[in-house]
């Protein structure tokens, strides 16, 4: 789940391939379109989680996340606001000015512990965050201007090496590299790879990354924050199927749909599906979708991951890793790698 649970995640194989040069030139809404018609005729059949988040579905993820079940956020909270001087030591030790870039920033509640802590220490920075929501980053764009002063802030809409593209366009400075909440983990591991590779493609040795994983613990505990017993998380992915209706000119019957989640301890895999519960034809626009009862829709990835995992991932991608900072659970890490 992106936190941005998602961020996440709003993610899979994002430009990584030449494939994708095509739909990067596309305007928003057609993208939107071709995506969704492309997942919905495939077998099995699938939806991009980065499509979560529009107006609605950023205030659902807002709820999750305050949630008893979603640990996530309040175990990256506890490592932002109670090891920022670590954090902060390992960002600053090379010195100079460098740009904050933060992928899939949402409304930078955690980052902004860490945004506080520059500003004390009198670091050269300025702030880039990038999401794909242009309405979260205006709430963002307004909190920051209240919570720290004086921040100089660009607020980058789209894609993420778009517009980890157009940041590197805009100065040569140092660059650190944000992309918190698990949001790796809303990739199968393969495009996990490809999106380490392509990050790294796309900075300079030097550069560095903090990159959040959801750690490995009892099964029980991560299926929970995935089907909180409230139903927000499958509010929350049925809201997509609301978009689709709204902006797509969809007739999906919600009712038709239920929320399912697995997790499977041993390959770390914490799954989303909308189950459809009964034989079916949907309507998007002049196409026409068929369903048989029980087909699923998968909907997200939320992969876990141990520390041996998250080494092996950096090394194999170019990066070095430096710094592992964890909450007091250990339950979740911020790794901090160097790109080589």
């Amino acid at each position: 789940m992106l936190t941005s649970k998602i961020k996440l995640g709003m993610i899979l194989n994002q430009n990584i391939s030449s494939s994708n040069w095509k739909q990067s030139q596309m305007k928003p809404f057609d993208k939107f379109r071709e995506e969704i018609l492309e997942g919905l005729k495939s077998s099995p059949k699938h939806l991009q989680s980065k499509y979560f988040y529009d107006c609605e579905g950023d205030k659902l993820f807002q709820q999750i996340m305050e949630l008893p079940e979603y640990y996530l956020t309040r175990c990256e909270f506890d490592i932002f606001k109670n090891k920022t001087e670590e954090l902060v030591a390992t960002i600053t030790k090379q010195g100079g000015v460098f740009d904050l870039i933060e992928l899939g920033a949402g409304d930078a509640t955690k980052s902004s512990l860490l945004l506080q802590q520059l500003v004390t220490h009198n670091a050269e920075f300025r702030y880039m965050p990038i999401d794909i929501s242009g309405n979260i980053l205006s709430v963002l764009d307004d909190k920051l201007s209240k919570e720290v002063p004086g921040l100089e802030i660009i607020c980058l809409e789209g894609e993420y090496f778009d517009m980890l593209s157009r940041a590197s366009a805009l100065s040569s400075r140092r660059k650190v590299v944000l992309f918190l909440g698990g949001n790796l983990g809303n990739m199968p591991l393969k495009d996990a790879y490809l999106f380490c590779n392509e990050l790294r493609r796309k900075l300079n040795p030097g550069d560095l990354v903090l990159i959040g994983f959801d750690l490995k613990k009892h099964p029980q505990t991560i299926l929970d924050a995935y089907n909180d017993k409230s139903g927000v998380t499958a509010e929350f992915n049925l809201n997509l199927l609301k978009r689709i209706n709204r902006e797509l000119d969809g007739n999906f019957n919600l009712e038709q749909f239920e929320h399912y989640q697995t997790y499977d301890p041993k390959s770390g895999a914490c799954k989303s599906y909308l189950i459809s519960l009964a034989e079916q034809e949907i309507k998007i626009g002049n196409t026409l979708i068929c369903f048989e009862k029980d087909e699923a829709i998968f909907m997200e990835i939320s992969q876990k991951f141990s520390l041996p995992n998250t080494r092996h991932m950096a090394e194999k991608t170019g990066f070095v890793p430096v710094s592992e900072v964890m909450d007091s659970k250990k339950w979740f890490v911020d790794s901090i790698w160097l790109v080589i």
